[in-house]
């Protein structure tokens, strides 16, 4: 495959969403054009605030003191503002993401050897199994969300006090069947969108992670053939000198890279920590609740709902702190990688060279909530046990 076809497989689904969304950091394009304001990424905008986020904020003040509606109408808005901070985020940073993209595509063209191209395919199959796994449970969690709701829009049509997906006094007569419709549809179409933006922008970022990774896998088995080579004499010392500060500006490079990727999204990975945490506690509160038979509105549509809502969220969350074991895993393993080669073989002078890729991996590159915490597979253990612990106390209160 070409490098456009190789970048294309690695990130397939979330290129294709991302540029549905307008916030694509398309590498081909010119910068010029790329700055110009995206009429797609602002209707997605204005559509998630005013016809669902913004509704549900002000839906939670008004059913205040109601245990079962205020868990709702907060975990609805939870996840409109998880995707309305990623869409913005990633938009604000389309630059230095581009960049990124581009030192990848890069990475792909300049990858000749077999073993270099087979290593980064294996590390992008992996990411591309995560992305699938995050699509399929999104497909099913929005066939039911837009089942559930039709169901709804073919009762309250009938209905004299007709009700939205999100209620909210628009300045238009919502008593009229159009304006009903239209809102309603509109409304549907805000929080489908607002799945969408989560789990693209979520396998986005892990895609990007594993791609540094794969680089760092390659960058180990570089120095130890380049090492090797020297300790067989079949190269000279000063082509390893030269290779040798190839390596380490290569390895300065992703490490870059890394630290970029961290910058952009770090402060929106806190955002979605702490919601993510409440989100999963509070859909956990409403499957119990109708498993218990204490909520009304007892629908097995909206079961079903819940039930992928909830697997929906513990992939997202498994996806980011796989990607980020991963990348703290190969970065650390470069040291490792420079102890087992055969610098015992070759002159004491040329061995010093190595610990220059030996201090830089000392310290570990991690993807990191709001730079309190590291996301890790302990992370994903953390918040879902933290999670049922909040479960725990709502329905100690709701009791």
């Amino acid at each position: 495959m070409s490098a456009n076809e190789d970048l294309s497989y690695a990130f397939t689904l979330s290129r294709q969403c991302l540029r549905f969304l307008g916030v694509w950091p398309d590498p081909y394009v010119p910068l010029s054009e790329f700055r110009r304001p995206n009429l797609r990424y602002i209707f997605v905008v204005c559509i998630i605030s005013f016809y669902m986020f913004i509704p549900q904020i002000t839906n939670t003040f008004r059913v205040w003191g109601n245990m079962t509606l205020m868990v709702e109408q907060v975990a609805s808005a939870n996840f409109s503002l998880m995707a309305f901070c990623k869409l913005v985020v990633t938009r604000y940073h389309g630059e230095t993401l581009r960049t990124l993209m581009t030192s990848f595509k890069t990475d792909w063209m300049t990858s000749k050897r077999n073993w270099e191209r087979n290593t980064m395919l294996k590390v992008a199959r992996s990411g591309r199994n995560i992305s699938f796994s995050c699509y399929i449970s999104l497909i099913c969690t929005t066939i039911f969300y837009i089942s559930f709701n039709l169901l709804k829009l073919y009762r309250n049509i009938s209905q004299s006090e007709r009700k939205l997906v999100y209620q909210f006094d628009y300045p238009y007569d919502m008593q009229k069947t159009t304006y009903y419709v239209i809102t309603y549809l509109v409304q549907i179409s805000a929080g489908t969108y607002a799945a969408m933006i989560n789990s693209t922008v979520d396998t986005f970022v892990s895609m990007l992670l594993l791609h540094v990774c794969a680089q760092l896998i390659n960058l180990r088995t570089a120095l130890n053939n380049l090492v090797e080579k020297l300790a067989e004499k079949s190269i000279c010392s000063a082509k390893y000198k030269e290779d040798i500060s190839a390596t380490v500006l290569r390895h300065e490079s992703l490490i870059r890279n890394a630290k970029a990727i961290d910058n952009c999204y770090s402060t929106v990975l806190l955002v979605h920590m702490t919601a993510a945490t409440f989100q999963l506690c509070f859909q956990s509160f409403q499957v119990y609740m109708r498993i218990t038979d204490k909520n009304p509105d007892s629908s097995t549509v909206k079961m079903a709902f819940l039930m992928f809502y909830v697997i929906l969220l513990l992939i997202h969350l498994y996806a980011y702190c796989y990607s980020a074991e991963k990348l703290l895993t190969e970065s650390t393993a470069v040291a490792y990688g420079v102890y087992e080669c055969k610098w015992y073989d070759i002159p004491s002078r040329d061995a010093k060279d190595l610990m220059f890729i030996v201090y830089r991996s000392m310290i570990s590159l991690r993807l990191t909530a709001g730079k309190f915490s590291t996301f890790s597979i302990e992370m994903f253990g953390t918040t879902v046990k933290t999670s049922m612990g909040y479960l725990s106390m709502l329905m100690a209160i709701n009791n």
